[in-house]
């Protein structure tokens, strides 16, 4: 499935929203025009390596913002076009409208700590991983989280796949996520003996999914008269 628009227009724009995408994809761009080796070189100064959190040392190369401060650094980055833009239409379709629910400060605040406790959790899960994890996808989980709680009747205009079949539908955003989420789970399991060896960090994309729900609900309730 992939998501084209809600139908749940924003009255504000979402300034943060567009700031991160534009970030991410001057990034991405940056390490187009690096060479093969500077480009690797740079992902693994700015990723997160689940050795270095554990295990409290950095490898080399050295990491300018120490291996914790590439919790937040490693949502910037991308490792190709497809995954770029993936996450970026992802945070296009449902970002606006969980940025304008929570504010713009607290919306910032709230991307960048489920990008971080999504690392935390694949993390977890892969201790002695050495493999660089990067992408916005653990973020914008967390924001898919947000969206599911804040607005469950959205419609979300969906281009679907099935096979050979292909057609364009609206799903409420409730069934929507729940389908994303159910794949997320059901792919975690099937990849954990396989994903210390590469992959999609599935659990990294839970870990973010939740934390957004617990966050999304304590702002509600902290909001409610």
């Amino acid at each position: 499935m992939i998501p084209l628009k809600d139908i749940n227009p924003s009255s504000k724009t979402p300034v943060i929203t567009i700031l991160i995408i534009l970030s991410c994809f001057l990034v991405f761009f940056y390490e187009l025009f690096l060479p093969p080796l500077l480009r690797e070189v740079f992902i693994n100064m700015f990723a997160v390596i689940p050795f270095e959190i554990n295990h409290g040392v950095d490898l080399p190369p050295p990491d300018p913002l120490t291996p914790y401060g590439n919790l937040v650094s490693y949502q910037y980055l991308h490792g190709g076009w497809l995954h770029i833009i993936g996450n970026m239409l992802f945070l296009w379709v449902f970002g606006d409208n969980v940025e304008e629910k929570l504010g713009r400060l607290n919306y910032l605040f709230f991307y960048t700590l489920c990008g971080v406790v999504a690392a935390l959790v694949q993390a977890f899960v892969y201790p002695d991983s050495k493999l660089p994890l990067i992408g916005a996808s653990g973020a914008i989980s967390g924001v898919l989280g947000a969206y599911a709680v804040m607005f469950p009747r959205a419609q979300i205009i969906t281009l679907i796949f099935i096979f050979f079949f292909v057609d364009v539908v609206v799903i409420p955003a409730v069934i929507w996520i729940a389908i994303w989420f159910a794949f997320q789970f059901i792919s975690a399991l099937i990849s954990i003996n396989h994903l210390s060896v590469g992959g999609v960090a599935w659990f990294a994309h839970l870990g973010g999914f939740i934390c957004g729900v617990i966050l999304s609900k304590l702002f509600c309730l902290l909001k409610r008269p």
